[in-house]
């Protein structure tokens, strides 16, 4: 019985005790079921900042191809098929408080949109263009 554990879901959440040969399972706040993380509040925001940083990690291995001199437009695609899709991953069951919207909101508009318009790194100019606005799936 050392891999079982419970976890009671409750607005309240309070420890249950469960009896296994004379054992009692231990209580866990939160763990991680199909890839999601479930925890024992019904909220989403470990789950949120989870796929963020899995998507933050993605984003800095791969900086490299969104920031190279392939078209704006399959650099746009490229995020969104990459990053995106792993940090909205199962964001159909999520359901979102204010705080929440705001934490997605701010990755999308301060991590993803910002991609260097090589055009311009090669005429000297060198800046960071917002070329994206984006949408949330």
């Amino acid at each position: 019985m050392e891999k079982t554990k419970v976890m009671r879901i409750s607005r309240q959440p309070s420890p249950v005790t469960i009896m296994i040969d004379q054992n009692q399972l231990e209580n866990v706040e939160c763990f991680k079921y199909l890839g999601s993380m479930l925890t024992n509040d019904r909220r989403c925001t470990r789950e949120i900042k989870s796929r963020i940083a899995m998507a933050k990690a993605a984003f800095s291995k791969k900086t490299t191809l969104f920031t190279s001199k392939l078209d704006l437009n399959l650099r746009k695609k490229l995020i969104k098929c990459y990053i995106w899709s792993m940090a909205l991953y199962g964001a159909e069951t999520w359901t979102l408080r204010a705080a929440d919207q705001k934490y997605l909101e701010s990755y999308g508009h301060i991590t993803i949109i910002y991609i260097v318009d090589q055009r311009n790194a090669e005429n000297g100019e060198g800046y960071i263009q917002c070329v994206w606005h984006c949408e949330m799936i």
